[in-house]
């Protein structure tokens, strides 16, 4: 059975982007180290998982990219949650227009390497609400954005993870590991 992996860059008070969607917070902290373990980790995945929102962002930007994760954003096929058809010009695509929950289910019983899930804060929820999540990469970032878009839901049950690793980089990022208690 696949794993269900969600990564996500957030702030040190638990934001992945600012109320606008804006994300120009966490370039400033992004250095060679950080982008060697990111593109180690992005490697092994099988496919991307995402929102249609996310990859219109992230078509506009990988193709043309020559920053050293470039490769494996763009070699790895793309599996997109959209509520309808879209056009798909990045890579290998395809679109999945069901339950989010039945949909990632039968994406895990899929034999080959992990699903690696990306934001939107939305999405992210979204997976997150499902139960489904094996483990989660959280990328923290050394700001504090104050306002914006969480990642955890602020209402609800808590949900307790368990620490699997920690990798703290020059520029004060922090790459962090946890699974599901």
């Amino acid at each position: 059975m696949r794993q269900l992996i969600l990564k996500m860059d957030c702030s040190l008070d638990g934001f992945v982007g600012r109320a606008n969607g804006d994300l120009d917070w966490l370039f400033p902290d992004f250095d060679e180290e950080h982008a060697e373990w990111l593109a180690g980790r992005l490697w092994q995945a099988g496919a991307h998982v995402m929102g249609s929102a996310a990859y219109r962002g992230m078509a506009s930007h990988w193709p043309n990219s020559t920053e050293a994760y470039a490769a494996p954003m763009n070699q790895i096929p793309k599996i997109v949650f959209s509520h309808s058809r879209l056009p798909l010009p990045w890579g290998e695509a395809r679109t999945v227009c069901g339950d989010l929950a039945l949909e990632i289910s039968r994406l895990k019983r899929e034999p080959g390497k992990p699903l690696l899930a990306h934001g939107g804060a939305g999405f992210a929820r979204d997976l997150i609400d499902t139960g489904l999540i094996d483990e989660y990469w959280l990328i923290i970032h050394p700001v504090a954005l104050r306002d914006g878009l969480r990642l955890f839901a602020p209402a609800g049950e808590p949900i307790r993870l368990v620490p699997v690793s920690q990798d703290t980089f020059k520029s004060g990022v922090m790459a962090c590991v946890f699974r599901p208690a």
